[in-house]
């Protein structure tokens, strides 16, 4: 290490009450960025920081303003402002303020929503020192003139890129505009996409940067977070999942959705299969989450199923797993979410199921992340028998490390008068080991191959020119015919909102449980879509469309009520057509073109739906 290097918190020239608060938590040297950062930002530095989540930013923001912090009597307007992406984080940073700062008597005010704003009205009327907030409700008590600005010397933007996936960028500009010019600006992120390269050009000052690398795995060691991955049939995942956590055997997990309904779905599954999961997502109120959060801390529950904006900033210390129940739809929300893991030095795994038609995306997250994401095979039964067992070992041996088992000696020695000691032995495991081992998975799940490329976005063997699921035609609409057990959902957008067949699969396949193979004939009109889906699966269909945006925009979804589904009789009145008034003339295959391919001698019949 560099002789100018700072080896102990003490070398920071931090102050001593601080010192002290840091002994007393059992800090002992400070991490590669609070090394680098503080001594800069004590300096009166503007700066940049990148480091991976979990590596002590906070610690090296917020030792530098208590640290600043005046003696004696202060004025009652914050000289710091701290902005976070989420709730959870504001109260995170606010909690590490008070423990760091309790020698000091900083005032620290968490302000967010879902909170009663009266209450913040009288802290903030009160006097504070810090001010921690989520964007919009800061944004919200300075336009009201509730939260003054003018005497603030630092303004921190914490987990700034995730400020910006979730919208505040706006938000973020007027507080920014709002400060004093002469201020010290500080940005941490644990990336840095351009559009933070734009706010620092903007808002900071000749800034500093510090960047720390991940750390480096020497050979023959294991990483601090496992990485791993899994290729699943959609429709096998839940099963999967539930196998991969009986193997795995997490303390603790956080498992990532993309929708609400798939959250609530599979929270479901999980505590049907033995599991105390909670769901977790931008439903529901405060109150609630803290609730879901609390279980978690305190054991009662040992599984949360999350979306990414409920489960941003999250810190819990016990978690020991991270499931990307689908591939993230960006490297970055993947770095954010494995980073849920292997906080302060502790170690983790974080384990992706993908679908067979989203492995280019992991290996684009690897490209990225320059890191191997080994892909496995699900555990087979064999697997899960294997790992139930060594549990009932486990569970026998400490029993046998306990002692106290005189009180069923009798029992063994009747027994054996009458059968070999190793049998009485056997049956007492096979006894214990049904009772621990819990329900029996019997069926195989299917082993799904990632495709090959073949270099033009194609897999190898599919018919020229399909570039949907099972050989489907892509950028073409699909055949009308259908089958039995089937029902067709009208979605109120069309080829004039620009909206194309994949568009509507992929939207279905996101939102539902439902894969593009599930997906039948769908026809589009200038106005309208109609797709044919499995019949028991229309509500949950029409329901997450509802929920969702289709080529940027709200449209209505909504059960077809006047075309049956496809493979019936057409109705009564084509869509569209005049009230009573009949199509001016049948329908030939030229006027067919792009709404499906006709089906022979019927061609010329005018299509249900259609005019």
């Amino acid at each position: 290490m560099n002789a100018s290097t700072p080896e102990t918190f003490a070398d920071l020239g931090l102050h001593p009450e601080l010192l002290a608060a840091l002994t007393g938590l059992g800090y002992e040297e400070p991490t590669p960025i609070q090394r680098e950062a503080i001594p800069l930002l004590l300096q009166g530095n503007d700066l940049i920081g990148q480091a991976a989540t979990g590596t002590g930013k906070t610690a090296a923001f917020a030792l530098p303003i208590l640290h600043q912090l005046t003696e004696g009597r202060r004025g009652d307007e914050p000289s710091a402002l701290v902005l976070v992406p989420t709730r959870e984080l504001c109260v995170q940073v606010s909690e590490a303020l008070h423990r760091y700062g309790k020698g000091r008597n900083a005032r620290v005010l968490p302000i967010y929503g879902g909170q009663p704003i009266y209450r913040q009205l009288r802290e903030l009327k009160r006097g504070v020192d810090v001010v921690v907030a989520t964007p919009g409700r800061a944004l919200d008590h300075v336009n009201r003139g509730t939260l003054n600005l003018d005497w603030i010397s630092t303004v921190v933007l914490d987990e700034a890129d995730e400020m910006l996936d979730m919208g505040f960028a706006d938000d973020l500009e007027g507080i920014l505009s709002a400060a004093p010019k002469k201020r010290q600006t500080v940005l941490f992120s644990a990336t840095m996409p351009s559009r933070i390269t734009k706010i620092a050009r903007t808002y900071l000052t000749d800034p500093v940067r510090v960047e720390i690398e991940r750390e480096q795995v020497a050979a023959g060691e294991s990483p601090r977070v496992k990485q791993s991955a899994y290729i699943v049939p959609r429709a096998h995942k839940p099963a999967a999942l539930g196998r991969i956590l009986d193997v795995e055997s997490p303390t603790a997990a956080l498992v990532f959705c993309r929708t609400r309904a798939e959250v609530e779905f599979l929270a479901e599954s999980l505590n049907g299969r033995g599991y105390r999961a909670e769901a977790l997502h931008g439903g529901m109120d405060q109150n609630q989450r803290d609730r879901v959060m609390n279980r978690l801390r305190s054991e009662v529950a040992d599984l949360i199923v999350a979306t990414d904006v409920a489960a941003r900033g999250l810190d819990v210390e016990q978690l020991t797993h991270v499931v990307n129940y689908d591939v993230p739809s960006a490297p970055e929300s993947y770095m954010h979410r494995i980073g849920r893991v292997g906080r302060a030095g502790r170690e983790g795994v974080a384990i992706t199921l993908a679908e067979p038609r989203e492995h280019r995306q992991l290996k684009t997250i690897e490209r990225v992340t320059k890191h191997k994401i080994p892909v496995h095979k699900v555990p087979t039964v064999a697997d899960l028998h294997a790992r139930r067992l060594e549990a009932t070992r486990a569970a026998l041996e400490d029993i046998l490390i306990a002692g106290d088992l005189g009180h069923v000696g009798v029992v063994v020695e009747s027994l054996t008068d009458e059968y070999d000691v190793v049998e009485v032995a056997m049956a007492a495991v096979k006894l214990a080991h049904e009772a621990v081992a819990g329900p029996s998975d019997e069926d195989e799940i299917p082993d799904a191959a990632a495709p090959k490329d073949d270099g033009e976005g194609r897999g190898k063997g599919k018919t020229k020119g399909k570039t949907g699921p099972a050989g489907r035609s892509g950028p073409k609409e699909r055949s009308r015919t259908g089958a039995a057990g089937t029902a067709r959902v009208y979605v109120g957008a069309g080829r004039a909102g620009g909206v194309r067949p994949q568009d509507l699969v992929g939207a279905i396949a996101g939102e539902t449980r439902l894969t593009g193979r599930d997906v039948g004939s769908i026809e589009i009109t200038d106005r309208f879509s109609l797709v044919e889906v499995p019949a028991d699966s229309v509500t949950e269909v029409v329901n997450a469309l509802r929920a969702t945006r289709i080529k940027g925009q709200k449209v209505q979804v909504r059960p077809d009520r006047d075309a049956p589904a496809a493979g019936g009789n057409p109705p009564s009145k084509p869509r569209g057509a005049s009230t009573g008034k009949p199509p001016s003339k049948p329908r030939t295959k030229s006027a067919a073109k792009g709404a499906g391919k006709p089906s022979g001698k019927d061609s010329t019949r005018p299509r249900g739906g259609r005019s």
